[in-house]
């Protein structure tokens, strides 16, 4: 899967999931100021990109994440070691 479309359906997740306004998603925005997500959230984000993606997300893989950019990275990088 692309790098365009993996932001793309992040995106669209976050939108309908999440209720966030898409205008304020942007890859240098801080991922949890910006959707304002406590614990609970993290873990429905979490469902959300396995059940999309197929790939598995741990606490490990959020230490270092703090931009949309990074968490985009994240998730490319795991469907790249699925295949």
């Amino acid at each position: 899967m692309e790098a365009d479309l993996i932001l793309e359906k992040i995106n669209e997740i976050l939108v309908d999931e999440f209720e966030v306004d898409a205008d304020i998603i942007s890859p240098e925005s801080n991922l949890k100021d910006t959707l304002g997500l406590d614990s609970l959230d993290y873990v429905d984000l979490v469902v959300a990109i396995e059940s999309n993606f197929g790939v598995k997300l741990g606490e490990a893989d959020f230490v270092g994440i703090s931009t949309f950019s990074d968490f985009y990275k994240l998730i490319e990088t795991k469907i790249q070691n699925k295949n």
